[in-house]
């Protein structure tokens, strides 16, 4: 015979609460006094006589092996080995107190015989507690006609045994839903865990990817110019780019792991510091408009929108120096998007070939993923002698 996985002790009703021992500590308390309540009335009272007294003590003898199996059970990891045979137990035990609760005066071993039927409903599966319940109740009745019981008792005790075990199932099905939940939260969590994981690995791809890239390839010119053109003073003033590439990346690098830390300022100062910067540095005008009522975001979106206007500004400086640049933040009702614009100048020149960078995630294909994953939407392209950069996401 197999036990379901679920089993435990019988009147465990809130023993998947976090205060296990103590839960098992008051069942116990519950099993042994019923057991000695039982016991105490049944000494105290007069016996039956003949057969009856056997019978009797035949389930009090059972009841209290039955209980230190339980006991011995609940309170070892793992369970031992004789643990298998606690579905015979309980059979024994319910036949034996349904049988003595037919005797005369034995209606009191309804309360053990209930007891053993909870556990069968409760720890048992389906097909082996209701072998449990029917023996109990067939013990009874088979005692109770031949002691010529009234029917009534009968049909009172078969009842009893019937709502024990209704009631042991329902134990158990509360019992399998508190563990799903608990299964459910834990596997929430490790979601969670590697969602956090790829957003920091997506991240310090991203960042160091772009800065060591390029700084490669800075390195690799200047000992181009040196090797092949002797031309020192070039030779530094590439070197000279590539220890600025440096010092943007550890900066970048700061402000990545600020964002991932929470530690980052709302976006739309982020974003004016931002425009700030690049007029700085490239002597471009900037200009930063925000409409609709600002809110706060999440880490992962406002860091999404940093990066794209970060992008476009480095590929205005590009493709299109000197040109003026304009941003908008816009807090819509059921979206948060920023839109970037630079003018292309007189040649035109887009933007694309920067879009698909050396490190081959950074650009464009990198943003798109970016919000994607947000459930959002990017764009970039020319739209009317602009290069227009867009991203959207939900509220």
């Amino acid at each position: 015979m197999t036990r379901t996985a679920t089993r435990r002790s019988p009147l465990r009703i809130l023993a998947w609460s976090d205060n296990e021992t103590v839960l098992r500590a008051v069942n116990f308390a519950v099993r042994v006094t019923l057991v000695v309540v039982v016991g105490v009335v049944v000494f105290v009272t007069p016996w039956p006589g003949g057969a009856y007294v056997a019978v009797e003590i035949a389930a009090l003898v059972v009841t209290v092996a039955v209980t230190a199996v339980w006991v011995s059970t609940d309170w070892r990891e793992p369970a031992p080995a004789y643990a298998a045979l606690r579905p015979y137990a309980l059979m024994a035990m319910a036949v034996t107190c349904g049988a003595a609760s037919g005797t005369p005066d034995g209606r009191i071993f309804n309360t053990l015989s209930f007891l053993a039927v909870v556990a069968a409903g409760s720890d048992l599966d389906l097909g082996l507690g209701l072998t449990v319940t029917g023996l109990g109740i067939a013990a009874t009745a088979v005692t109770g006609l031949a002691s010529g019981a009234d029917a009534t008792l009968i049909i009172g005790s078969s009842v009893v045994q019937v709502l024990a075990f209704v009631f042991g199932r329902n134990l158990q099905g509360n019992r399998v839903h508190a563990q799903r939940a608990d299964q459910l939260r834990e596997e929430q969590a490790r979601a969670a865990t590697l969602d956090e994981r790829n957003r920091i690995a997506r991240e310090i791809h991203d960042v160091l990817a772009h800065s060591l890239g390029a700084l490669g390839l800075q390195i690799q010119l200047a000992r181009a110019v040196l090797t092949d053109q002797h031309d020192e003073a070039r030779a530094v003033d590439v070197l000279a780019q590539a220890q600025r590439m440096a010092n943007d990346g550890l900066n970048e690098t700061r402000r990545a792991i600020h964002a991932l830390r929470g530690e980052t300022l709302p976006l739309a100062d982020g974003l004016a510091a931002l425009g700030a910067t690049h007029q700085r540095h490239h002597g471009t005008q900037v200009t930063f408009e925000v409409s609709g009522d600002v809110r706060p975001l999440p880490p992962d979106v406002q860091l999404a929108i940093t990066r794209m206007a970060q992008e476009a500004l480095v590929n205005s400086a590009k493709h299109a120096p000197r040109q003026p640049v304009g941003m908008h933040l816009d807090y819509a009702d059921t979206t948060t998007s920023l839109t970037v614009r630079n003018h292309l100048g007189a040649t035109g020149h887009t933007h694309t070939s920067q879009l698909a960078t050396a490190n081959g995630r950074y650009g464009l294909a990198g943003m798109r993923e970016r919000f994607l994953l947000l459930h959002g939407t990017f764009s970039a392209g020319p739209s009317g002698g602009e290069w227009v950069v867009e991203a959207e996401v939900p509220r």
